[in-house]
């Protein structure tokens, strides 16, 4: 029965699933809950989307500086011809100039760099919960794969019993030859799919070590998800308001919006003011020097970049409609796939608990004469399907409460 699989890393363990090929300094596998709190800080997939919260807060940051005053020095009048040959009548300036943004404009880019900073933490949000997402099916499909690859062994392991009544029948002088040979093309197929699930499991161990930012994969799990106690969902019909999606396309509309501002105070030109001293090397004098220059907005007007940043705020609107209507609808359907395997997994158990009762039955008659091998090969046939079904009805089950976790926003399994 599939109450076994509590049991998986001991089984795999000792029929050598994984530790035949893999290195010996390996570790098991944590828990699922253990795994996520130790790939928050390792996985790559994390880090990025941490850094990218930093840029956000870096051009934050650099969008509060005011422009740099310039400082000049300017010498004329000397070095040509008489009066100016020498520097008897140079004048030297020492000025500094300051641009001054009017408009707004500093303002406006602080709000513009603020909601991309929103945005940016909305997008690192909905990348933990999309990747405690798969963390969770990795986690599962590489629990499943050592199932699959115990219950082939413990297939493999039947047809070889099978194999030896048929043997002791034969020579016996209760069975024909044709039932020895049938026998040993079933343990031959069985043989082949116990190494083809054996490198099922060290796929599956080497793609949730990868995803979890380990440098050695996994030998081994430490399971529970696959077992945790399934029940119906209890989400709201109504998907939350602060999904991870929504937040973003939300948080990135605004950013959008503030851009167009941005870009619409940039048309107000800036004024730039300088102040200086000069000395008048001929007179012996010192004067002040002022100034103020304004671009005069003849040519450029920034009206395309207005109209750029308005059609990007109108994309983000449109998405965010879209975000909106297929959160909603992936809502609803994450709540039927939740409550649908919850009786895929009911109805699978059953279904194996039946195939067992019919392979004993099928067993203790081929053994005292009265059924023929082909009834316990067929027998052995629906109890392996039954249980490879029961697997992955539990899987579903796992990829579907993660779906929903997903969607609020949230570690599935009651982290």
């Amino acid at each position: 029965m599939l109450s076994r699989l509590s049991h998986l890393p001991l089984a795999v363990a000792a029929w050598g699933v994984i530790g035949a090929t893999a290195p010996a300094w390996a570790e098991p596998a944590p828990t699922f809950a253990d795994l996520l709190r130790q790939a928050s800080v390792t996985a790559p997939r994390l880090k990025e989307a941490q850094a990218g919260v930093r840029e956000a807060q870096g051009l934050a940051l650099q969008a509060r500086a005011r422009p740099n005053p310039v400082i000049g020095v300017q010498a004329e009048n000397f070095g040509g011809k008489a009066p100016y040959s020498g520097s008897d009548r140079m004048e030297t300036t020492v000025s500094v100039a300051q641009a001054l943004e009017l408009g707004g404009k500093r303002s406006a880019r602080l709000s513009a760099a603020n909601a991309e900073v929103s945005a940016a933490e909305a997008r690192g949000r909905q990348a933990a919960a999309d990747f405690a997402y798969e963390l969770a099916v990795a986690y599962a499909g590489a629990e499943a794969a050592q199932a699959r690859a115990e219950l082939a062994a413990q297939t493999l392991k039947r047809s070889q019993d099978d194999l030896g009544v048929s043997r002791a029948l034969v020579e016996a002088g209760r069975e024909a030859n044709l039932r020895l040979v049938m026998a040993q093309a079933a343990e031959a197929s069985a043989r082949a799919d116990a190494e083809a699930a054996r490198a099922d499991a060290i796929e599956a161990l080497a793609r949730l070590s990868a995803l979890a930012g380990v440098a050695e994969s996994y030998t081994s799990l430490a399971g529970g998800l696959l077992n945790a106690p399934a029940s119906p969902s209890t989400a709201d019909a109504v998907p939350p308001a602060d999904m991870p999606a929504l937040e973003v396309a939300r948080a990135e509309r605004e950013a959008s919006r503030r851009l167009v501002s941005v870009e619409q105070r940039r048309a107000t030109p800036d004024v730039t003011a300088s102040l200086g001293v000069r000395r008048l090397s001929g007179d012996d004098a010192t004067a002040l020097v002022a100034g103020v220059s304004v671009p005069f907005p003849l040519f450029d007007r920034n009206r395309g970049n207005v109209a750029a940043a308005s059609a990007r705020a109108n994309a983000a609107e449109a998405r965010f409609d879209e975000t909106r209507l297929r959160a909603e609808a992936d809502w609803r359907s994450a709540r039927a796939q939740a409550d649908a395997a919850v009786s895929r997994v009911s109805a699978s158990q059953q279904s194996e608990a039946a195939a067992g009762e019919a392979y004993r039955l099928a067993r203790v008659g081929y053994e005292s004469g009265k059924t023929p091998l082909v009834e316990v090969l067929n027998a052995q046939r629906a109890l392996t399907e039954a249980r490879r079904t029961t697997l992955d009805a539990r899987v579903a089950r796992v990829r579907a409460q993660a779906t929903l976790a997903r969607l609020a926003g949230r570690a599935p399994f009651g982290e």
